[in-house]
């Protein structure tokens, strides 16, 4: 079982018992939190597709710790106006570990049947103009 989930404005695949780094939330280690932006369920191949998030599932979790991320250099350059600017960013991180999908079996799996392609109405077949040939004087 697997969802898709919008954490901190990204979202992510997860399922039970897995670790994810996600920008950086409010709480201390060890505090529960919970994800109801749900927009995907998969329970064993039964999809629930949300419009846009599917009602009445949510994602627990628990925060495992708060960290760095790896740095990132950024530089800009002007060639031959002696212009360097170098930066360095380390994006602000917590670790989580779903505990748990829960209400996954209350929603509805979608019915999204397969659309047959509608038959176009043909027009009348027009009748071919007889071709006229030129007469030789």
């Amino acid at each position: 079982m697997y969802a898709i989930v919008e954490i901190a404005g990204q979202q992510m695949k997860v399922s039970k018992d897995t670790n994810v780094f996600v920008h950086r939330l409010e709480g201390k280690e060890g505090d529960k939190v919970s994800f109801d932006k749900v927009m995907l369920v998969d329970n064993g191949g039964k999809v629930s597709l949300g419009t846009p998030t599917v009602s009445g599932v949510q994602i627990k979790a628990e925060i495992v710790k708060h960290l760095k991320g790896d740095k990132v250099t950024v530089f800009k350059k002007k060639r031959r106006k002696g212009y360097k600017v170098k930066n360095g960013h380390r994006q602000a991180l917590t670790e989580i570990k779903i505990s748990d999908i829960s209400g996954a079996g209350s929603a509805k799996a979608s019915t999204k049947k397969a659309e047959e392609p509608k038959a176009k109405k043909e027009a009348p077949a027009k009748k071919a103009a007889p071709k006229k040939t030129e007469e030789k004087k």
